[in-house]
């Protein structure tokens, strides 16, 4: 039974690199620069970087449905419906839908 612990482990890992992403600081410099938030797509390439070939796929399309069933929980958590679920699911992704596969 492993795949049971590598779906824990990429959940575990997704939530671990998530905060580092979103810890942002703008540059003293460009005081007007805002901070853009890493999108999920992003978090789950972070965090399969090291691995390689089929064991990066299949912990990227992991990452990637744990990140899809958060965003559906909490569009169901605000009660979002419709055409607007599907709408706040994409943002909540990060934009485009591109991290659909």
């Amino acid at each position: 039974m492993k795949f049971p612990s590598a779906a824990i482990a990429a959940s575990l890992v997704c939530l671990i690199v998530a905060p580092v992403f979103a810890q942002t600081t703008p540059a003293p410099a460009a005081p007007s620069t805002v901070p853009v938030p890493a999108t999920k797509r992003v978090t789950c390439l972070g965090a399969t970087q090291s691995l390689k070939g089929q064991d990066k796929r299949d912990q990227m399309q992991l990452c990637m449905a744990q990140a899809r069933l958060d965003c559906l929980k909490q569009a169901i958590d605000q009660k979002v419906v419709g055409a607007a679920r599907k709408s706040a699911i994409k943002t909540c992704l990060g934009g485009d839908g591109a991290e659909q596969q």
